[in-house]
């Protein structure tokens, strides 16, 4: 068989028998041939091969059969699955929260901040002018307000999981984040990416002058790095997966052979070949077809 549906659940909530049944009948009502389940994670994940449909009709038939079920999934072919490139946002990707909107908080603009983030995450205004407006809210700043939203960063679950599995076996993992360099150098260490990129705050005598240096990681140079590294490291397209949450991870998403929207706004949830809105980052571990004892923690 050429293809792949990956169904993933939470560990909270479980992934039934009954559930899988309900999709795989669904299916086969389609004219489908497919296999009998494949676990990858008892009551978490697993894969149904198929045939005989394509990639495009099997997501519409997955996604009224889960209906409001708190299931996530991935239809895919089997070719190049297992991906050699990963490209991740940071901010309410491979970090709970959005540093910038943290940072804010302490000039006193936390709340006009994160309006504006949300309006850009959402695609409704450029991202290069949301940030330029946001970061110009914090001119005067003391420089040491960094570290402190630094020391309140935390991980999203699964984050250093995904990073580690990948990289233990053979991937390249990058971090691209249209936020601070200050932010992504620490948070790629900790979580282990092989590289990070991101725009550069101006800090003159130990505060924020309001600017921003160049250049600055728009949603085309997060996509044109993906095709960059692929080239680099000798990946085809197909081998690569981008995941994020906004308007600005959008061209990214869209190029990676495997496109995930983590926790996506509408404009990214659309557009992506998969979604995670239920389980944490180790979803796209089960969507290369990696199972739980596989993982590296």
């Amino acid at each position: 068989m050429n293809n792949v549906l990956t169904l993933v659940a939470p560990v909270a909530t479980g992934l039934t028998k009954g559930i899988v049944a309900a999709v795989a009948a669904a299916l086969t009502d389609r004219g489908a041939a497919i296999s009998e389940p494949v676990w990858l994670a008892e009551d978490e994940a697993c894969d149904i091969f198929f045939d005989r449909i394509d990639i495009a009709e099997a997501r519409r038939i997955t996604a009224t059969a889960l209906a409001d079920a708190a299931v996530d999934f991935a239809v895919q072919a089997i070719a190049h699955r297992r991906k050699r490139l990963l490209i991740a946002d940071m901010d309410s990707t491979i970090v709970t929260g959005e540093t910038l909107d943290e940072l804010a908080e302490f000039a006193g603009f936390g709340k006009q901040v994160a309006a504006i983030t949300e309006r850009a995450m959402r695609g409704e205004i450029l991202y290069r002018d949301a940030l330029a407006e946001r970061v110009a809210l914090l001119a005067g700043l003391d420089a040491d307000n960094l570290e402190k939203t630094m020391a309140g960063v935390s991980l999203t679950d699964g984050a250093k999981t995904l990073v580690a599995t990948m990289s233990a076996n053979g991937a390249y993992t990058a971090l691209v984040s249209g936020g601070f360099k200050f932010f992504t150098e620490r948070v790629g260490q900790r979580v282990g990416f092989d590289m990070d990129m991101a725009s550069t705050l101006e800090i003159v005598d130990g505060r924020l002058t309001g600017g921003l240096g160049e250049p600055i990681v728009t949603k085309h140079v997060k996509r044109a790095t993906l095709l960059r590294l692929a080239d680099e490291h000798g990946v085809t397209i197909a081998e690569t997966t981008a995941v994020g949450d906004g308007a600005n991870d959008l061209p990214m998403v869209e190029a990676a052979g495997l496109g995930v929207a983590y926790r996506g706004k509408p404009i990214l949830r659309d557009a992506a070949d998969a979604r995670i809105d239920h389980a944490d980052l180790t979803a796209l571990l089960f969507f290369q077809g990696y199972a739980r004892d596989r993982f590296v923690n």
